[in-house]
């Protein structure tokens, strides 16, 4: 009888595991509260057989070979008198759907720059956005984007923001490899190439069209919000306003008083959750996920919360189950939630519903903002002794590794994967059939 060997490796983390969003801080126009990311402990998935154990393996910035520098006309060479001025790049349009009409709610507009998105500002109510690139200090990023990417897609790995919250003013050449675009569950958006902007253009980019995906039952923003009484909508944005200024005590109480005087408030509740997720109270804050849920089963932020909590639990069964609720609400925009979904499923031993999972998050990560998923998959398909296809999903990864520590680690898997391969390659297919 064949040997098959149980190649439950261990998935080396590197950089930001999971992205636990802080309280959105000032908006740059009346909007829904954006979150902030802020890195959190890794969980420590189950001990594998053996005494190895695996650790989820998370969104790595992708690296971008480095920038040839601009070869500058000889006068540019020789040191200028005036040093040059930088000037602020504007940008302004206007979001629709397919029909003209616009957005059912205020969307994100996106940067994407080297495959890299970072939030810049919300449309207002009529579809319409303007900006300043680079200056989305009010601005912060959802849970799923990831916070490692801050660096723009600066092929130096450099930020382009100071400390947290000051953003710096961008050149034209800081636009090479960008693109913008809405973001909206459901839809797909028409996308702005930014690259070749001038200063002196016009900020008007347009109309951006987001046309229908298929159907979403899943909101980002609950309908629980429009029934709202005055005086708790009142201490909502008081806490929203305290939250922006990092007072989070303060804007605990008014969070609180808001679902004190109206249970049903989900968005409230989602945003206190996150203030006790800032307090490190994690069981104050599942509650408080729990109950906007409660409230609205349609309302789809706090789901991807609920599951990185269980994740730093390690109570994988939990994840698995949170996000398939979060998939089947929204199958379109959330590839990380199938990340975690098939991080759960491989602690649960439940290959093939995790090789399903990694490979339906790495058709959606169509810009590979999260390569860890392919090297998740390649490990999937190494305990399913498909050694040829781990192999190539390893060797695609490596030039993503985080570090040089989890390079060289994942090079030992390759390595190993391709002498398993050998082996079996070269075992006789069986004695000769007799005619």
């Amino acid at each position: 009888m064949t040997h098959r060997p149980a190649l439950f490796f261990p998935l080396v983390v590197a950089g930001l595991i999971l992205c636990v969003p802080l309280v959105a801080q000032e908006q740059q126009q009346p909007a829904p509260p954006p979150q902030a990311p802020q890195p959190a402990p890794a969980p420590t998935p189950s001990p594998e057989p053996g005494g190895r154990t695996p650790t989820i393996p998370s969104p790595t910035p992708i690296p971008t070979p480095p920038r040839e520098p601009q070869r500058e006309p000889d006068w540019r060479q020789q040191p200028q008198p005036f040093p040059e001025m930088q000037r602020p790049i504007f940008l302004s349009g206007r979001v629709i759907l397919e029909d003209g009409t616009p957005p059912p709610e205020p969307v994100v507009i996106e940067r994407i720059c080297n495959g890299q998105p970072r939030p810049e500002a919300y449309t207002d109510s009529k579809g319409r956005f303007s900006f300043q690139l680079g200056q989305n200090t009010q601005l912060i990023a959802d849970a799923s984007v990831n916070s490692a990417a801050d660096s723009l897609g600066d092929p130096t790995g450099r930020s382009q923001r100071g400390a947290f919250g000051q953003g710096r003013t961008l050149s034209e050449r800081d636009l090479v490899g960008c693109e913008l675009r809405a973001v909206l569950p459901g839809y797909r958006s028409d996308v702005i190439p930014l690259a070749g902007r001038r200063i002196m253009d016009n900020p008007d980019v347009g109309t951006i069209i987001l046309r229908r995906l298929g159907k979403v039952e899943g909101t980002v923003i609950s309908a629980t919000t429009l029934n709202a009484p005055k005086d708790a909508r009142k201490a909502y944005e008081k806490g929203i306003e305290a939250a922006r200024k990092k007072k989070f005590e303060e804007a605990r109480k008014h969070l609180e008083k808001a679902v004190e005087l109206y249970p049903q408030y989900a968005i409230a509740w989602y945003e206190l959750g996150r203030i006790h997720q800032q307090q490190n109270d994690k069981e104050k804050a599942r509650e408080a996920y729990a109950r906007s849920l409660a409230a609205d089963a349609r309302f789809m932020k706090p789901y991807l919360q609920l599951a990185l909590l269980s994740a730093q639990e390690r109570n994988w069964r939990d994840v698995a189950d949170t996000t398939d609720r979060l998939i089947k609400l929204d199958p379109f925009d959330y590839p990380l939630a199938y990340f975690f979904n098939a991080v759960a499923h491989f602690n649960l031993r439940n290959l093939d519903a995790a090789e399903r999972s990694a490979r339906e998050g790495i058709k959606l990560d169509d810009r590979n903002q999260i390569p860890k998923m392919r090297h998740l998959l390649g490990v999937i398909l190494a305990n399913k002794q498909d050694y040829t296809g781990a192999a190539e999903l390893l060797r695609a990864y490596l030039p993503h590794a985080a570090n040089q520590e989890e390079s060289d680690f994942v090079r030992k898997q390759l390595q190993e994967i391709e002498r398993l391969a050998g082996t079996v390659r070269s075992q006789p297919s069986g004695p000769p059939q007799t005619p």
